[in-house]
């Protein structure tokens, strides 16, 4: 059974000279606990798409359903992870971790329990006091996912969450995500633009077209975890994906010198 199905979604943006078609009959149906990779070039509709599904804007057409649920908007069945670390720069880690669970009425001895296993879980423990200004810059993402793993969404939505880091604390923080979605069992809907990244992490990967967006292509990644870089199979994947990915990347080129791009 799908944990998250895309039925038909289309999203139109209006602009002065008419609209904009941002997806186009986007179908998808994403297993329970799979991880699921969306690439493809600036303006393809990744962000777009993993907006509709957080719920923060809606399909003009088609719908979206969650562990059997209509979207119609936010909901505690989906975390959200940004790019931008998002945190409260007044809180410490500890308390930047609690604030959902707050939020949520958590009774404090178990939302102590709760934020000290993520601590631990995320190798944060001696940060607990700390604030976010004393961070790096993959620590401060650490906190951010365990802000939301705190609140124990099955599903989390993560938008090119690691693309402002540097390349080892990139790959340490993929590391770190993998064992957390094999141990907690998450669905995970992740952008990037790495199609490194998207091998390395991803059950699956959908490529979608330059604008209107819509899915061009469902690549199933079979090889076994971890995965090698270095691998013939790796790098034969990569030569596939880097094929597809570079002719919407070429359309897009070719939309903005004629002057038809908005972005």
């Amino acid at each position: 059974m799908a944990d998250i199905l895309i039925d038909h979604v289309h999203k139109r943006f209006p602009i002065p000279e008419g609209e904009v078609v941002a997806l186009k009959d986007i179908n998808l149906d994403i297993a329970q606990g799979e991880f699921v990779c969306l690439l493809g070039p600036s303006g393809c509709g990744k962000s777009t798409l993993l907006n509709a599904i957080a719920g923060f804007s809606n399909p003009t057409d088609g719908t979206i359903t969650v562990g059997g649920k209509a979207v119609t908007g936010p909901g505690p069945d989906r975390g959200m992870v940004f790019q931008e670390y998002a945190l409260f720069p007044w809180m410490t880690v500890a308390k930047n971790i609690r604030f959902g669970l707050e939020i949520k009425g958590m009774a404090n001895d178990a939302a102590d329990a709760r934020v000290t296993e993520l601590l631990d879980m995320l190798g944060m423990r001696e940060f607990a006091n700390r604030f976010p200004k004393d961070l790096s810059g993959g620590m401060r993402q650490r906190v951010a996912i365990a802000r939301v793993l705190a609140l124990d969404s099955p599903v989390l939505l993560m938008d090119e969450p690691f693309g402002a880091l540097d390349a080892l604390t990139r790959r340490s923080l993929q590391d770190e995500l993998l064992k957390i979605w094999s141990r907690l069992g998450k669905t995970i809907v992740f952008v990037t633009h790495s199609i490194e990244e998207a091998i390395y992490l991803a059950d699956r990967i959908i490529v979608l077209t330059y604008r209107p967006g819509t899915v061009k292509s469902d690549v199933r990644v079979e090889m076994a975890r971890p995965r090698d870089a270095a691998s013939p199979e790796f790098n034969a994947l990569k030569r596939e994906l880097s094929r597809l990915v570079t002719e919407e990347q070429q359309r897009h080129e070719a939309a903005e010198r004629a002057g038809l791009t908005t972005d």
